[in-house]
């Protein structure tokens, strides 16, 4: 058989896979249309809202979906994929809305799309406070706010938000991070001026723009979708940002790929209203303070040395209530419903003078 031959017949074979495809999707839309009407019954009947997003469930079926794999295609790609099926599905149940730290183009807009899918309706805000407010006070179903990067560390806004917030998280998002030097389409690297970025993003690129760029003047924005927009509109101004945010105010790259490490990677934490159930492979995050005296510290990790709960993350803050006082935030393995996780709280309360639950939420599946 020749070539073109081969390929009719495999086209073929793609043609009929792709039906098949499509009549699975739409049976699968249909069960979530199902679902909602199931949800909605016993929701009047019980006079309670009905929950149509279930964390703890996506995350079991990505988990189950990436371990079933018989490849050619990699794990995670499988399991974006099914992201979308299942955002799209959901969509047809209630359409989620999503507070971001904005605006248009930021990794945080980035992080929401990973996690809930296209489907979402992503709401841009101008700082974390106003993502947490958002979620608190019912305008958005949920909220992404970024926590850590693997390189710049914990940020600090978004732990001082969770001592006021009564919200609880109620998942986990790994983003790994790509900055550009983005600019508009007739710019030169020559003709740049002023670079701009968020702090952390300029802090990620440090020695390239020191190496590059040395003499450039640098100005930290309150995103690097901020910084994009006002480098697609002033001339001589360069942005630190990402392929999204090129897109969307049609930036050109001047040098790709400029952060400092290969591994750059931030985690963003979903705000919820909502305890979410176990779902096997789960983290806890508690902000916790204890007297200020010798070992104190020591007092408070000990409940998890003794139950053998392993510590993902250990950070402090300053408690903003006495001088010289700290909050430490922690993040362990494990789910506040689970027994051992009982009595490590019961422990802790011994020790601390303020023990705070942020919630317990699926590890990031993707």
């Amino acid at each position: 058989m020749d070539s073109d031959k081969q390929l009719d017949a495999i086209r073929a074979r793609i043609d009929s896979i792709d039906t098949q495809l499509l009549a699975l999707i739409s049976e699968r839309a249909k069960c979530a249309q199902e679902v909602a009407e199931v949800k909605l019954a016993a929701s009047q009947s019980a006079d309670t809202p009905p929950v149509f997003y279930r964390p703890e469930r996506e995350a079991q079926v990505l988990r189950a979906i990436q371990e079933r794999n018989p490849g050619p295609l990699a794990s995670d790609y499988v399991a974006s994929i099914f992201r979308e099926i299942m955002s799209s599905c959901l969509a047809l149940e209630q359409p989620l809305s999503v507070a971001y730290l904005g605006p248009e183009g930021t990794y945080s807009q980035a992080a929401a799309l990973k996690h809930f899918g296209q489907s979402a309706v992503p709401m841009g805000q101008a700082s974390i406070h106003n993502v947490f407010r958002q979620v608190e006070e019912r305008q958005c179903d949920y909220g992404v706010v970024p926590v850590e990067n693997s390189t710049e560390g914990m940020v600090g806004q978004t732990l001082d938000c969770f001592l006021e917030s009564p919200l609880q998280i109620t998942g986990e998002i790994e983003l790994p991070i790509v900055h550009h030097l983005l600019a508009g389409k007739t710019a030169t690297i020559d003709s740049i001026q002023l670079i701009l970025g968020h702090e952390q993003a300029l802090g990620q690129c440090r020695h390239w723009l020191d190496s590059h760029l040395p003499d450039v003047a640098r100005e930290a924005v309150a995103s690097n979708g901020e910084a994009a927009r006002r480098a697609g509109s002033e001339s001589g101004v360069a942005a630190i940002a990402g392929e999204l945010a090129a897109g969307l105010h049609g930036l050109e790259p001047l040098a790709r790929t400029i952060q400092d490490s290969s591994n750059n990677t931030t985690r963003f934490l979903v705000l919820g209203r909502e305890t979410i159930p176990p779902s096997g492979s789960d983290k806890t995050s508690l902000l916790v303070s204890a007297r200020n005296r010798p070992g104190a510290l020591l007092g408070l990790l000990r409940p998890f040395e003794e139950n053998g709960i392993s510590l993902t993350r250990i950070d402090s803050r300053p408690s903003k209530t006495e001088k010289w006082t700290y909050v430490f935030y922690i993040e362990c393995e494990g789910h506040l419903a689970d027994s051992v996780m009982l009595r490590v709280m019961e422990q802790l309360e011994e020790h601390s003078i303020m023990l705070k639950r942020l919630g317990s939420y699926p590890r990031a599946p993707i």
